[in-house]
């Protein structure tokens, strides 16, 4: 795992500043939605900078979707990680364990939303979402937080996620893995 000395050696001055101003807003004790509401809003200034993110935290993996770790915060309050897909790279369906706020930095993606059968426990398919460049969505477990997202291009695509937990010890904000069946 990368130290967060190496972290913070890594981050361009827009995510240092996109940082802070994410300190500040969960350092406030707000309600989870409000904080996504307010990160999602900083995040969609982010993606307008030049240089969001390090070269480094662009780089994919050629077998399946490829997460970089970019700033965890002391406290373990939220991170920030880049998620770089190749064309046809995707995700499991799946659940997660805290909220979330998602930019398209480049590229698009496309996201298939489920529902879940109280009784049954099935899925179901809810609606299809493309996500192109600069677009912020969020969500706040555990409401309709079930998805799979794919790159739905042929380029490279890059995301920059805040987690509301710390990716750094968890590994992952992913909850629940669901069959596709």
């Amino acid at each position: 795992m990368t130290s967060a000395a190496e972290l913070r050696h890594l981050r361009t001055r827009a995510m240092c500043a996109f940082t802070r101003r994410v300190d500040k807003i969960v350092g406030g004790g707000a309600h989870p939605r409000r904080i996504v509401g307010e990160v999602a809003g900083c995040l969609g200034e982010l993606l307008t900078q030049p240089r969001v993110l390090a070269p480094a935290h662009l780089l994919p993996a050629p077998d399946r979707y490829r997460q970089h770790l970019v700033h965890v915060d002391p406290h373990g309050r939220y991170s920030v990680v880049s998620l770089v897909w190749l064309p046809g790279q995707r995700t499991p369906i799946h659940s997660h364990r805290c909220w979330c706020v998602v930019g398209v930095l480049r590229g698009k993606e496309e996201e298939i939303r489920y529902d879940l059968d109280p009784r049954s426990r099935g899925l179901h398919r809810r609606d299809v979402v493309v996500n192109p460049v600069g677009s912020v969505s969020a969500l706040v477990p555990p409401e309709r937080d079930i998805h799979l997202v794919r790159n739905a291009g042929s380029t490279l695509a890059v995301s920059v996620h805040v987690y509301g937990a710390d990716i750094g010890r968890l590994g992952s904000s992913i909850d629940t893995i669901y069959s596709s069946d």
